[in-house]
């Protein structure tokens, strides 16, 4: 609990600070309102991952303080995170960084990860070709290298789902819930410790960014969240082999499908750069199609309400992966069973939308006395 108390307060007043003198650093800070993937009214600060990052380093300060080895450990972690947050942070002042170079950054987190922490990928449990796998992951450098792409892609696939407020921060503190709930019922004090302060400084910031949208994460809290999970992660199947290494993979379906589906729909279905953005992203496809509220609008409560009501619907289908996966977490047939029914309800789902098949009652709607706002609406469609 005092991980979640100190983490929260100090990410609920860093962040409260960056909002209240945001006139003196808007020009370095602030989101552009310009391109397909800006849905939010007036330009905002997107560097809400310095908070969370500090609340973090708040906790494992006081672990230290109170003399307790746990905190030293929490230190090296936050150490080796520094490439992701700052290569996502930097991006977030400069707006030059590449995804590529983030990517690389990230990667390099998970090496000082596998240095420092001795965290590595030493087991799939993929059916049918598993003993082949564990016998190639029994040498470090394949181990290696697996881990680093895991790590990244995860911290790549989180920033993806950051599209609208609430979004991904909910989705993470039912991340790290889901592991601290694990981690604390194996008495790995490390890992569910760190999750409760990466909870409490989720939730610190979430009061100023769900649901008016004042403060963002930005890349750098989007790729530091990304990747303690997916370090958290690997370090939590390591460390207890009676997880099923298909627990995590569940956990983080959804970001992690809707990157590998965004890869295929734009190189193939769409002959374009995978790297590319676009604006037909699940969650922006939901924004558009089922929160029907205010369309047309030029008003800015309009759309930053309109923004906020799209995020419970992706906090749902999300959650219908993280439940079944905080249940089944030693069993490695029935996680990957949800893993693929995950996989088909997705696609189901947004093709469905593509084809405006879904149920008239997910779609919210406002009423509308003028006519025109009507088919302004429908054009914006």
């Amino acid at each position: 609990m005092n991980s979640v108390v100190i983490a929260g307060l100090v990410s609920w007043v860093i962040t409260l600070l960056i909002i209240r003198f945001n006139h003196l650093h808007t020009d370095l800070t602030s989101d552009c309102l310009a391109g397909v993937q800006k849905f939010h009214a007036h330009p905002t600060p997107r560097v809400g991952g310095v908070a969370l990052y500090c609340g973090v380093v708040a906790v494992a300060l006081y672990l230290v303080w109170r003399k307790l080895d746990v905190g030293w450990s929490m230190l090296v972690l936050l150490l080796a995170a520094v490439p992701a947050f700052a290569g996502g942070l930097v991006e977030d002042l400069t707006k030059r960084v590449s995804v590529l170079w983030r990517l690389g950054l990230t990667m390099v987190s998970a090496v000082l990860g596998y240095l420092l922490l001795g965290a590595e990928l030493n087991r799939l449990d993929v059916p049918f070709v598993d003993q082949w796998v564990d016998l190639a992951l029994s040498w470090w450098p394949v181990s290696l290298l697996l881990t680093m792409v895991a790590i990244g892609g995860v911290a790549n696939a989180v920033n993806i789902i950051d599209g609208f407020h609430g979004l991904a921060g909910v989705f993470c503190v039912m991340i790290f819930g889901a592991l601290g709930y694990v981690a604390f019922l194996l008495g790995d004090t490390l890992l569910w410790t760190t999750c409760a302060a990466l909870i409490g400084a989720l939730l610190g910031f979430l009061v100023w960014n769900y649901p008016r949208g004042l403060i963002f994460l930005g890349d750098g809290g989007a790729y530091f969240l990304g990747f303690m999970a997916g370090e958290l992660s690997v370090l939590l199947v390591m460390r207890h082999p009676e997880v099923s290494p298909w627990f995590p993979m569940l956990l983080m379906i959804y970001p992690v499908f809707e990157t590998l589906f965004s890869i295929y729909r734009k190189k193939f279905l769409r002959g374009m750069s995978p790297g590319e953005p676009d604006g037909v992203h699940l969650h922006m496809l939901v924004y558009k199609r089922l929160v029907r509220w205010a369309v047309g609008s030029a008003e800015a409560v309009d759309r930053n309400n309109r923004n906020a009501l799209t995020s419970p619907y992706l906090w749902v289908l999300s959650s219908m992966a993280i439940f079944p996966a905080m249940l089944f977490w030693r069993s490695t047939p029935i996680l990957f069973g949800f893993v693929l029914l995950f996989a088909v309800s997705y696609v189901w789902l947004y093709r469905r939308i593509v084809l405006f098949k879904v149920p008239r009652q997910l779609v919210l709607r406002k009423k509308k006395t003028d006519e025109r706002a009507s088919d302004q609406g429908d054009q914006e469609l």
